[in-house]
């Protein structure tokens, strides 16, 4: 379900950036303000287009959203207090656990969240070796650059 809710809010958040734009092109001018003379085919054009965004808004969850490893030597527990600090230092704020005994953060910016639709939440559970980090996948990389670090060097 999660997948779906995340389908549907791209498909819109792209919808509304295409209708904006072409709105701005055709109030300025730049665009005849008839459907069927702005594009080629008319609406057909617009139907393929709202096509096409369903489309890339049914395959973006697949690659937007990533699980990825965090390297860690010893108790879990000893760690939180450097995890937390890393976190806040990114700018995200602790949500809440999980029932695995981990934690969930997002943004601390409500501009950041809405910019990603409130799809912003990063969860770190405790695996063998370590810690998995679940979210989107472009925050994800600093994030899990920023922990490994703190994680793994001799300043934590």
């Amino acid at each position: 379900m999660t997948y779906l809710r995340r389908a549907f809010k791209y498909f819109i958040q792209i919808t509304l950036i295409f209708v904006v734009i072409i709105g701005l092109l055709m109030l300025s001018g730049m665009v005849s303000k008839d459907i069927d003379t702005a594009f080629r085919s008319g609406w057909k054009s617009v139907e393929l287009i709202l096509a096409a965004f369903a489309l890339f808004s049914l395959l973006y969850p697949r690659f937007g959203y990533a699980k990825r490893q965090i390297d860690a030597k010893g108790d879990p527990a000893e760690h939180w207090g450097a995890i937390d600090a890393a976190m806040v230092q990114r700018g995200y704020v602790k949500a809440g656990e999980t029932p695995e005994g981990g934690c969930k953060y997002h943004l601390g910016s409500t501009v950041n969240r809405a910019a990603r639709l409130w799809e912003d939440t990063i969860t770190i559970n405790p695996v063998l070796g370590g810690f998995q980090a679940e979210g989107l996948n472009r925050d994800l990389v600093r994030v899990v650059m920023s922990l490994d670090r703190k994680l793994n060097s001799h300043d934590n």
